[in-house]
């Protein structure tokens, strides 16, 4: 893929959208209301929208490095804080990924760098959670179960915020915890049961 290969699929895609619907881009450009918001990984193999089905406008999509959910990053702080207070979605969903490279970065004994203080977070996760994930003696299901259970702290990360908080108890917003099996293509939805851990955590984090 070079840049004169990108240019060339841009007008070929046009040319695609404009025969099927000739006021493709005008509709386009009227403006979004999507109902979901995702929070993914920025890994180049997982494409948010096309794994769903999704058409652009029905999916607000924020990517990074293993699909953290961190307080003082301003950038996931205002994607949400838009999506959820402005463009009134219905659904938040952190989607992680199995293979995550961040993930198993974060587990490897060694100086990244810039990259120290983003993946502390996540051995963060392992410290929590550390009992189970050492009883797991095969060394990929233990990074795969650690793929979840950051998933399921960062949707706890979510729960903690003011906007999702309000959202939740004024209109209903639902968070979901969801694993890309980049393996097979599937989606599976952890079922995490967010309603308890919101209960469990409201004495400390109620912002409402």
């Amino acid at each position: 893929m070079n840049l004169k290969t990108v240019f060339e699929n841009n007008k070929e895609w046009i040319q695609n959208k404009l025969d099927v619907d000739p006021n493709y881009f005008n509709e386009l450009g009227n403006g979004q209301s999507p109902e979901l918001l995702y929070i993914g990984c920025s890994d180049s193999r997982v494409t948010a929208e096309e794994l769903m089905g999704a058409a652009p406008g029905e999916v607000f999509v924020h990517r990074n490095i293993a699909n953290m959910v961190i307080s003082i990053d301003l950038n996931v702080m205002s994607v949400i804080n838009y999506a959820v207070d402005h463009l009134k979605v219905k659904h938040v969903i952190v989607c992680g990924h199995y293979a995550c490279g961040g993930v198993k970065a974060a587990m490897q004994s060694a100086d990244l760098g810039i990259l120290n203080p983003w993946l502390r977070n996540i051995r963060d996760v392992y410290r929590i959670h550390r009992k189970e994930l050492n009883a797991i003696e095969d060394e990929d299901k233990r990074y795969d179960r650690l793929v979840e259970l950051n998933v399921q702290e960062q949707c706890v990360n979510l729960i903690k915020t003011a906007a999702v908080q309000k959202a939740v108890r004024d209109r209903g917003l639902e968070v979901h915890g969801w694993v890309f099996d980049i393996h097979t293509g599937k989606l599976i939805d952890l079922k995490i049961n967010l309603a308890k851990y919101l209960e469990d955590i409201q004495e400390i984090y109620h912002l409402d």
